[in-house]
């Protein structure tokens, strides 16, 4: 066994592979960017060795420095973790040809699988059944529209070295191609050093479903069963599951051995993840086959209770797979959460900056289920402009399927952040959505759902019944406390514009009662757990448990609970009826203006003063963490000003261009 490893990665999953070789009594070497000289994962190693500048392509992707720190630091292995240098066959092998161990699998494996054009034609050699599609050399827009029209639109152009939902996009037209194809491309050169991409057909409602694999240098080759990655937002995963709650047990059997036949073909080692487009049917089709750790590889580890970490360092060091697929069996759900520095309200555009706050959920077992929660980051930390926006993976065990989606729920209350945008209310709001709990699921998801964007959720009887309690309890709290208390009992809540009556009062057991007014029912509220400067308000509410995440405004409180988020004033009955006559406030008109719906740089500015500008066409493009997001014109106009140009920074909102 390894004595120490270097990890050739940052984030969460560096700090995951620590604390496996921590246990497994391994020291650890991880290399950092400028940007994650003060890391968690710097922190946390044994030793750090400092790689160069913070964009990924001066450091985490360049093979020398890498390999330098190896000598440097005398690691007998390297773990690649996912995405930068973790699925290059040239980089296993100069480790290789160095003497220095490669956790993960063999290069010829990484070539033969790890290449999306290269992996596609060889399971089509194999037997196993490919989504239709075009695997060579594609030499223009004009070239790939043609072949397009010949697969059939819809076609998702893909890069070929691409992963983690980088190099994806769905063209529906020509226009659309010939958009995309060099887009992709351009996406594709930047966050892989490698720009080509293949076509394939576009399954209508499908969904994203994908078997691990596990295998050691001595011919063993296992399948951990399955996981449903159907919640996808711009390709990329956000919500996953294990098992699928689509497969019935001859579907899963037939999907694991195909796995497994493709793994062996290549005599695969180390862990590895073969996907799937599946059917509503339940027919599939093999997607491609990630040669590498997954970021959702916890929700498998939880319903097995198998280390992949340590698996694949095992096997890297040569030792024989100490079980066989005779001992594996599915042991309940899991859920995992991927949070995200994102704006859900903005279009789940990445924010970056400070991590002013981050409380999170007590892990290990809780009330009927099991936290866990893999993060990379601390409060203080950063969000880097340069990498994937990921703060944590949130994940929860249970019995059922509903139970783990339960935790997830009360984890995700439990969970709170300042300083960036961030998804939690989006996630909260999926956990809450019949239709995700029925496990009625496709890649579509989301864009089902939220057709107009994520606006938060309406409250339903149980969310507004936390924010009348949780208002109402604050408000005494804060009146006791200052040394001023009123012997009022009656209220009026408003939540944002609408109003509720209640009369409070304490019980035998002194748990706060709030009768409704109009409603002949009443509340009760106990195990009360804030005070004034807290951002996390908990209590019990008729029984049940709940977290919500509270703030003191000029009037009132903001309160979030779940996808809920609302003003609450507590006032009297006559400060309610005047304040019901006060005007609502107009929002500003930003009709005219094309603003940066994100922080990043600006790739170009299209237009100049006076220019005529028809509605759809292209104005800017923004870069952050990796992605391109292009700004059109929603209506016909004339330039009146422009705020940018290519290379500035901007922030979120800042005014690129103004029409007359």
């Amino acid at each position: 066994m390894f004595s120490k490893i270097l990890i050739a990665n940052r984030g969460e999953i560096a700090v995951r592979i620590i604390k496996t070789a921590r246990r497994m009594g391994i020291r650890t070497v991880v290399v950092h960017s400028d940007a994650d000289a003060g890391s968690m994962a710097v922190e946390m190693a044994d030793e750090a060795i400092h790689i160069g500048p913070s964009p990924a392509a001066e450091s985490y992707l360049v093979q020398d420095k890498i390999v330098e720190a190896v000598r440097r630091s005398g690691a007998e292995a390297v773990h690649p973790g996912f995405g930068f240098l973790s699925e290059n066959p040239v980089f296993a092998r100069r480790l290789e040809a160095e003497g220095i161990a490669f956790i993960g699998p063999n290069p010829h494996a990484i070539e033969a699988m790890g290449d999306k054009i290269t992996s596609k034609k060889f399971a089509a050699q194999a037997g196993v059944s490919t989504v239709p599609g075009y695997m060579g050399l594609i030499e223009s827009d004009e070239h790939a529209i043609q072949i397009a029209n010949e697969i059939g639109y819809p076609v998702m152009i893909k890069a070929s070295a691409g992963g983690g939902g980088k190099g994806i996009r769905v063209a529906h037209s020509d226009a659309d191609m010939a958009e995309g194809f060099s887009a992709v491309k351009a996406e594709a050169l930047t966050a892989f050093g490698d720009d080509r991409v293949f076509l394939e057909k576009f399954i209508i409602d499908p969904r994203h479903i994908e078997i691990q694999v596990l295998g050691d240098k001595h011919g063993t080759i296992v399948s951990l069963f399955d996981r449903e990655c159907s919640i996808q937002r711009r390709n990329q995963k956000v919500i996953e599951e294990a098992p699928s709650p689509l497969l019935d047990d001859a579907t899963r059997k037939a999907m694991s051995e195909q796995a497994v036949a493709l793994a062996r073909a290549v005599n695969y080692d180390s862990a590895g993840t073969v996907e799937f487009v599946a059917g509503q049917d339940r027919s599939f089709f093999f997607l491609e086959m990630n040669t590498r750790l997954q970021v959702e590889h916890p929700v498998t580890e939880l319903i097995t209770g198998v280390d992949l970490v340590e698996q694949m360092i095992r096997s890297a060091a040569g030792e024989v797979m100490a079980f066989g697929q005779d001992n594996l069996k599915i042991d309940g759900w899991a859920i995992e959460s991927r949070i995200y520095a994102e704006d859900p309200y903005r279009g789940f555009l990445p924010s970056i900056g400070r991590l002013v706050r981050y409380d999170q959920p007590e892990e290990g077992q809780q009330d009927g289920y099991v936290v866990r929660n893999d993060s990379g980051v601390r409060e203080g930390d950063e969000i880097s402009m340069f990498y994937d926006p990921m703060i944590a993976k949130l994940n929860t065990w249970a019995p059922t399927r509903i139970a783990a989606i339960d935790g997830m729920k009360r984890a995700l209350e439990d969970t709170h952040l300042q300083g960036v945008g961030h998804n939690v209310p989006f996630l909260a709001a999926v956990m809450d959505q019949e239709r995700f709990r029925s496990g009625q699921l496709s890649t579509s998801y989301i864009k089902d759902e939220f057709p107009d964007g994520f606006k938060g959720a309406t409250p339903d009887r149980r969310r507004t019944d936390i924010l009348i309690a949780t208002a109402a309890a604050m408000n005494e709290i804060i009146t006791e406390q200052s040394g001023d208390p009123s012997d009022r009992t009656d209220w009026i809540i408003l939540i944002d514009r609408d109003a509720h009556g209640v009369s409070l009062g304490y019980d035998e057991e002194e748990a706060l009662t709030l009768d409704l007014a109009g409603e002949d029912r009443a509340l009760q509220l106990s195990d009360i757990d804030w005070r004034p400067g807290l951002a996390q308000f908990r209590a019990v509410l008729d029984h049940e448990p709940f977290t919500a995440e509270v703030a003191r405004i000029a009037d009132g409180f903001s309160i979030r609970t779940g996808a809920t988020r609302a003003r609450v004033r507590v006032l009297t009955p006559r400060m309610a009826e005047l304040f019901a006559r006060l005007p609502e406030k107009q929002a500003a008109d930003t009709s005219k203006l094309i603003q940066s719906p994100m922080p990043g740089l600006v790739v170009s500015i299209a237009v100049t003063v006076g220019q005529e500008v028809k509605a759809g066409e292209t104005v800017a493009v923004i870069e952050a963490m990796k992605m391109q997001n292009i700004l059109k014109a929603e209506r016909d106009g004339v330039v009146k000003a422009v705020g940018a140009k290519a290379g500035d920074p901007v922030a979120a909102d800042d005014v690129l261009v103004e029409f007359a």
